[in-house]
């Protein structure tokens, strides 16, 4: 048992005790040369565990021997043609010896993956990440061979973000294979992953990956320390991860870009910012991140500059509507009807006229449903899930109108708003734009457009302020930079974007060779 004392960082003369039971009494606990001590020991600490195996057997029937695992997590047969049968049957090398000696056991051993440890807890921490341990009798160090085999999801199309055109490859909830694929895309040495471990009992592998050359190395630090300063019990999923490493946690607007897409993550790398990826997660994180940079879609890089363009500019104008088309019926219809062209004033009068609620709790009620069906229309079975969806808002639209409680005009609102919030690549912000949608409802219901223009103005000063990792959430347009408008509301051809974004990729400005020949 031991007490480790820190410093508080509001009250620096201050010091708070924690105390940590059992960890640091292995840590410190070496092991010895009886296996019999080694194992007791061992199977101490793992009592309770169906799961935990041992096995122990004999080399040339003359030193004792013991392999430990966790059931499920090994390739027992790599362990037995790997380990076992080699100890067993080709021992002439170390017969010859009068003491067995580890070095003699390692030349037997045809496992890629062997390492050493010399302390209990290195043992633990072996047998729980699914290596196997190989304690010998006389020798006070364990062997650890790496056979993991575990059931993994294959491969397969990312399901949160929709592939028309590109790679068709999404994460799984295997690190390695992540890792992987990162990789194979780049080809070079510049591509650095760091590993470390985050979650008391979890032990949770997280992967920092950038590129050399081109990161900012204070971004890249900066990271390194958001994380290590993460102490909770486990991490499940990298979205633990994003509420502690956030520059403002309490902004609705999110600050970290999560994709499954390897191919977003590669094209993010390139521009010098850091991806993070964490084991039993299918989704990587990449910081730094700005609202334009979410705006946008793998997609936009595959097609031709000029359709992507035009898409870009719909996206652009569909946020719009998202946020502010209920509230601008709203605003006109409750407080400014001479913006009504005369005829238009007659037709929504006259289908409001049995509506027997004020046009914002009119609004509310049907975005209120038409959120409900979206959410159950993502947690029932997906074959029916969004039949159910369609179905229940064509039925209860029409049921609605029929019976008085909502007008015509306002159910074709919120449905034009419903499509205009699917258009956004990135889940996280439509999110955002769904919650904000509901405050300028209420700002438009209370002081018409000028509610509206209130709540325009506070958004973009939030906007203006907000950082992601020291980076303007919204670059380049504030602070404004030209040069590094080519790729935001409209994208320009390949040839013309020579030079990444200045704010993560000013130490590898050039991405273009200087020969290329430019139209």
């Amino acid at each position: 048992m031991k007490i480790l004392r820190k410093k508080n960082k509001e009250f620096p003369n201050i010091q708070i005790d924690h105390l940590e039971i059992g960890q640091d009494q292995n840590e410190v606990d070496v092991l010895s040369e009886s296996l019999k001590e080694n194992g007791t020991k061992i199977k101490k600490l793992f009592e309770g565990t169906a799961d935990f195996t041992f096995r122990e057997f004999e080399i040339d029937n003359l030193y004792y021997a013991m392999i430990i695992y966790l059931d499920g997590l090994v390739d027992l047969e790599k362990i037995e043609l790997h380990v076992i049968n080699p100890l067993i049957k080709n021992n002439q090398a170390i017969v010859q010896q009068s003491e067995l000696k580890i070095d003699y056991v390692l030349e037997q051993l045809s496992s890629a993956d062997v390492k050493q440890g010399e302390t209990i807890q290195a043992v633990i921490d072996q047998i729980l990440i699914g290596s196997t341990v190989l304690l010998i009798n006389g020798i006070n160090k364990a062997i650890f061979i790496g056979e993991q085999s575990w059931e993994q999801r294959s491969v397969s199309e990312p399901l949160s973000e929709a592939v028309v055109i590109g790679p068709r490859e999404g994460f799984t909830e295997n690190i390695r294979t992540n890792a992987s694929m990162i990789r194979r895309r780049l080809k070079t040495t510049k591509l650095k992953l760091e590993s470390m471990q985050i979650g008391r009992l979890s032990k949770t592998e997280v992967i920092i990956t950038y590129l050399e050359n081109t990161a900012q190395h204070s971004i890249v630090e900066e990271v390194r320390t958001r994380l290590r300063q993460i102490d909770i019990d486990a991490i499940e999923d990298s979205g633990y991860i994003v509420e502690f490493i956030e520059d403002t946690p309490y902004s609705v607007f999110p600050q970290v870009l999560q994709t499954e897409r390897p191919d977003r993550v590669v094209g993010n790398l390139l521009e010098g910012k850091v991806a993070v990826i964490v084991d039993n997660s299918p989704f990587a994180l990449i910081v730094p991140v700005t609202f334009f940079g979410m705006m946008n879609s793998p997609e936009d890089y595959y097609g031709r500059f000029i359709m992507t363009s035009f898409i870009r500019l719909i996206r652009y104008l569909f946020l719009l509507i998202a946020l502010m088309f209920p509230a601008i019926y709203i605003a006109v219809t409750t407080f400014h009807q001479e913006l009504l062209p005369t005829n238009l004033l007659f037709s929504v009068a006259a289908s409001r006229e049995k509506v027997p609620f004020p046009a914002v709790i009119e609004a509310l009620l049907m975005e209120i449903t038409f959120e409900a069906l979206r959410e159950a229309g993502l947690r029932l079975p997906r074959p029916i899930g969004s039949t159910v969806s369609i179905v229940g808002a064509l039925v209860i639209g029409q049921a609605a109108v029929e019976a008085g409680i909502v007008s015509a005009p306002l159910v074709i609102v919120v449905s034009t708003t419903g499509i205009a919030s699917f258009m956004f690549p990135n889940y996280p912000l439509t999110g955002a734009i769904r919650l904000l949608r509901f405050f300028m409802i209420f700002l438009a219901g209370t002081l018409g457009f000028y509610g509206i223009f209130l709540g325009v103005f506070f958004m973009l000063v939030h906007l203006v302020q907000l950082r992601s990792f020291g980076v303007p959430y919204l670059s380049p347009v504030s602070p404004f930079n030209l040069n590094n408008m080519k790729d935001i509301f409209i994208r320009v051809p390949w040839w013309k974007m020579d030079q990444r974004p200045e704010q993560t990729g000013k130490r590898n400005i050039r991405r273009l060779g200087v020969r290329f020949r430019k139209y």
